[in-house]
Formats: structure tokens, sequence, C-alpha cells
């Protein structure tokens, strides 16, 4: 389903947290646009033409590359996955207006996009479901939609759970964690992680700044996480800084020098940002 260009732009109506998933998109479509672009993405444009929004506020803002990077990563892992699984199983935790369904999709796997209902409503306007795609309109913090996952056949599953776990309580990302490896044993889980400190400065963030959401889970160490289900085991853990060498080595000279620089610098608001790769148990 596109955009038709003849209709009026759709004004989003979202809660707090919510309206966040407009910046990953807006940087998408940014970078889509740039003649020597590390990602091409040509949905994220339409959307953004699509969207009766004020884009404007997040212009030129540095963390719009990393969340770039930060797609590219988890796009990486999810290649990985269908390399490994052909027919497994994706599942979009907070899936806002992500299209990693049509940057990585093989044709054969099962995809699940989860986001609260307000969210849900903005995609089925622009996303058709399909027998292999699927939008869940819930709280990841419900357990039910585990139960809809878990009837699907075949057994291996990632759940992506980009940009979206920081803003809960620490206690309903471990609740959450615990179901999972209770009810799905065996699930990747790609999830991205702000130190405590970077919660507590978030106000100096330049992109958060600009909304009403609020972090409010930080962790310094993503073992506790592999913890809170005994037997799980970290299988990746990068800085914007320390990408896989596939994902580094095939970005644009402009995105790895960028990267050099920052290596040099080591900013906490970087070094501190991590993004993860768990197998639970």
């Amino acid at each position: 389903m596109s955009h038709d260009a003849s209709h009026p732009p759709t004004r989003p109506s979202l809660g707090a947290v919510q309206e966040t998933l407009l910046i990953p998109l807006y940087g998408r479509a940014v970078e889509h646009r740039r003649p020597d672009a590390a990602l091409t993405d040509p949905r994220a444009a339409e959307l953004v033409d699509a969207l009766d929004y004020d884009f404007a506020r997040f212009a030129e803002l540095p963390s719009l590359t990393g969340s770039v990077l930060r797609t590219l990563l988890f796009d990486h892992w999810t290649r990985d996955f269908l390399g490994d699984h052909p027919a497994g199983t994706v599942v979009e935790i907070g899936a806002g207006l992500n299209t990693r369904f049509e940057r990585t999709d093989n044709g054969r796997a099962r995809w699940f996009e989860l986001d609260l209902p307000d969210v849900a409503a903005l995609r089925g306007a622009f996303f058709a479901e399909t027998p292999r795609r699927t939008t869940l309109a819930t709280s990841v913090t419900e357990p039910d939609w585990l139960e809809e996952v878990g009837r699907e056949p075949g057994g291996a599953r990632l759940f992506a759970a980009e940009a979206v776990l920081p803003f809960l309580p620490e206690a309903e990302v471990r609740a959450l964690v615990g179901r999972i490896a209770r009810r799905l044993p065996g699930t990747l889980l790609a999830l991205d992680t702000h130190t405590p400190r970077l919660v507590a400065d978030q106000d100096a963030h330049d992109a958060l700044s600009r909304t009403d959401a609020r972090l409010r889970w930080g962790c310094a160490d993503i073992e506790v996480v592999a913890d809170w289900a005994p037997g799980s085991r970290v299988l990746a853990s990068h800085t914007l800084t320390s990408l896989p060498r596939a994902v580094h080595d095939a970005l644009p000279p402009r995105h790895r020098a960028l990267l050099d620089d920052l290596a040099r610098r080591r900013l906490p608001q970087v070094e501190e940002y991590r993004m993860h790769l768990l197998r639970l148990p």
C-alpha cells in the first residue's frame, strides 16, 4: 500500500512516546535522499511526504545519523537471522513506521509488527496486512500477544526492539524478558540500552529534548538483562563506534570518517549507548 499523492497529508495523532517514532522515520528519509546514502528506504521518504507533521524540528540533528546506523545494525541482524532461518518469525516490538519488512524480507518469513493502538491505526493507513505480515495493536507489556506469536510453526524467532524498551520502567522490561523466555525459549532478542547517566542527562539529547517523551530505564551492563532469564547469552554488543565490520565497511566514506572521529573523541553520549543481541534460554 503506497501513499496517493492526490490525498491530503495524514496528521498523526500520537502519544508522547509514540511520537518519537517519527524521529528515526525522518532520519531514514533524509538518508535515503542523500547521493551517498548508507541506507535505501524509499518508503520512508514516501511516508514523510504523506504526513502532516513538522519534521523541520529535527532537521540537521546529529542523532539522526545515529538512528540510521542503529537501524543498519538491526537490519544486519535480521538478514543474518533470515539467512539461517528463511521461514523464521520476525517480531517488531514498537514497530512505529519502521520499514524493515520492505528492506529485509526474503519472501518466506512470518512478520508481526507490534505497537500501541494509535500507532497501529497510523500504520494501517500506509501498510497492508498479508498472510505473512500481521499488525498487533497492543502494548508490549500485555501478555496475550505472545500467544499469537507462539502459534506460528517453525520455532526460530527474532524479536527486534529498536528504540522502545528504554521508555519502559525497568520492572516492565524485566517482566517482558522473562515472559518471552518462558513462552518462546531460544528466541533472539535485539535491543538497545542507555546507561543510567544518559537517562539522567536526557534533557541534553538533541532530538528527545524536542519531544515530551521520557526515557525511564537505564542499563549499565547488558549481562544484568541476561541474568533476568538465567541461561541467556549475549551474542553481540556494540556501540555506534564499534559496529560489526560487515556493517562498518559497507558505509559510505562520509559515515566511516564520522565514526572514526567519534571513536577518537570517546563521547559519553556515544559510548554509553549500546545495541545488543541476546539468545534467551
